[in-house]
């Protein structure tokens, strides 16, 4: 028997870090995978809503509105599997999706994923989810090598999307966000130029950059200014993924000539909006992009390391979801350490 303790939001601006049960290894559905849990990270958005009360985000509760359980992006090595499970095994290190903030995930055989790459270490490989994200928005606006990019807002979201801008070939990759650290850190990312877009002269300078207006787009910040600007960018008949959730529809687009007239395609990017079992062009699954996402890590074209600034305790959850939504500068790279959580 496994004793099983995880991070539970049970109201507004309360984490709880609590014994929720135990586990019997014996009995195990066949297509189950068990995870011992080594590192998960926090999705900085989504995880400040639901720990705020905010009623419009995804969550799981237990049919009221609290409790909330969150954390979605970990890694870990794999300590039992049912006896359908072909795809890992007793001992492999995976990465897992929509598990949580748990010492112990027991996941569906299909939202485990094996990291073959020995240099991916567990930290780098719970961003592998989150990253997918980003991704997705890439391929939906069907980046062209050598095409321009710019990224509205500078949050996890965004310096994963300038990584894999980069990665992908576009060319230059623009960064904006209003605050001077995030600009500088995406330059380390991979930015080409970095813009606040709070400066009068801001659309003049990205199109001075970009040939007369950007070719993509992705729109991180769910703020309808940042959408708006956003499209003051482009060029005629240009691609925006819009990543960032836009909680607050209190706003308004001048659609005629702003969307309209130059011919833009405007795309939603949630990451639910994929295949469920089959990829093709522009639409991968999760399972797929993650494998993306490690591989390109492995080889040394996505330096996911680099966004990993602090590490915590899952004991002090209290003390950590506090300052994500109170502090204005916590760090966009955090995660919990689960390996004394045993």
């Amino acid at each position: 028997m496994k004793q099983l303790k995880q991070i539970i939001f049970t109201a507004p601006y309360v984490a709880e870090y609590q014994n929720v049960g135990e586990l019997d290894l014996d009995k195990l559905q066949e297509k189950s995978v068990v995870v011992k849990t080594v590192v998960s990270t926090i999705s900085a958005g989504t995880e400040r809503a639901n720990f705020v009360g905010e009623k419009e985000v995804s969550v799981i509760s237990t049919g009221k509105d609290f409790p909330r359980e969150v954390g979605y992006s970990s890694a870990g090595e794999v300590v039992a599997v049912g006896s359908a499970v072909k795809k890992v095994k007793v001992g492999d290190r995976v990465a897992i999706y929509k598990g949580k903030h748990k010492n112990y995930n027991v996941m569906p055989e299909e939202n485990v994923v094996k990291i073959e790459q020995d240099r991916v270490s567990y930290e780098e490989a719970a961003f592998s989810y989150i990253a997918t994200f980003p991704l997705a928005a890439i391929r939906k606006v069907n980046l062209e090598i050598g095409e321009s990019l710019l990224v509205m807002g500078l949050g996890i979201l965004g310096q994963l999307a300038v990584m894999l801008a980069k990665a992908a070939g576009a060319y230059p990759v623009i960064a904006c966000d209003p605050v001077v650290e995030r600009r500088e850190e995406a330059l380390n990312n991979g930015a080409d130029y970095a813009f606040d877009p709070f400066d009068k002269d801001f659309v003049k300078q990205v199109k001075a950059v970009s040939d007369g207006g950007v070719k993509t787009a992705i729109e991180v910040t769910g703020v309808g200014a940042g959408l708006d600007e956003t499209l003051d960018c482009m060029a005629k008949l240009g691609r925006v993924a819009l990543l960032g959730c836009t909680r607050n529809s209190d706003f308004s687009i001048d659609y005629y000539h702003k969307v309209h007239s130059p011919g833009i395609t405007l795309v939603g990017a949630h990451t639910s909006a994929r295949p469920n079992y089959e990829s093709y062009p522009s639409y991968f699954t999760h399972e797929d992009d993650i494998k993306t996402v490690l591989r390109l890590c492995g080889g040394g074209r996505l330096p996911i390391k680099n966004l990993i600034k602090e590490t915590c305790l899952p004991k002090n959850c209290q003390e950590t979801f506090m300052r994500l939504a109170t502090d204005k500068n916590f760090p966009i790279g955090v995660q919990f350490d689960w390996k004394k959580e045993v």
